[in-house]
């Protein structure tokens, strides 16, 4: 059942990731990356390196791409007639076969990963107290507060700094219009 998942979401990764270098749309791109982060933090969980996966979501997904996404809707300024005809989309019946047919398709795949999955063992305490142990979180944690709190204040410091930074730059091209 793992390897299934491993090869999914390593499926679900490579073909995003090879979307994103034959795509000419910014914003699909921008979608298929958030599909690659996803997938790359489904293999960090797999691999056992839940801190790194938490990581992934929070900073990569969560911060990163909301920027992509949010400078690419800022910053791109098409035309009004261009971006009408832009946004229509023609499909013909071959078009909707195939989409319903990948549909149905994830769909039973889903539907029988689900059907066959065994949910008694995620309720075992001894599985429970063995992920507990070897669960780098509580670790990672304790560290960054009391030995490395030093470096992560720094780092508070710079992210500061360069925000301030970023906000300054935007102020001083505002006035120069």
């Amino acid at each position: 059942m793992a390897e299934i998942a491993f090869y999914g979401f390593s499926a679900l990764a490579i073909g995003a990731a090879l979307t994103i270098l034959f795509t000419r749309n910014v914003m699909y791109a921008a979608l298929c990356l958030f599909i690659a982060l996803l997938g790359v933090a489904a293999l960090y969980v797999l691999a056992g390196a839940d801190f790194l996966a938490i990581t992934q979501l929070l900073i990569y997904v969560g911060g990163v791409l909301v920027l992509l996404i949010f400078g690419v809707m800022l910053t791109h300024r098409a035309e009004r007639e261009s971006s009408q005809k832009a946004n229509i989309v023609l499909t013909t019946h071959l078009n909707r076969f195939w989409g319903a047919l990948i549909a149905l398709s994830i769909f039973g795949l889903l539907f029988w990963l689900i059907s066959h999955a065994n949910f008694l063992i995620i309720q075992s305490p001894e599985l429970s107290e063995s992920s507990a142990r070897h669960s780098t979180l509580k670790q990672v944690g304790v560290n960054l507060m009391t030995s490395h709190v030093w470096a992560f204040e720094v780092a508070g410091i710079l992210l500061l700094v360069a925000l301030v930074g970023a906000a300054y730059l935007a102020f001083q091209r505002e006035n120069e219009k």
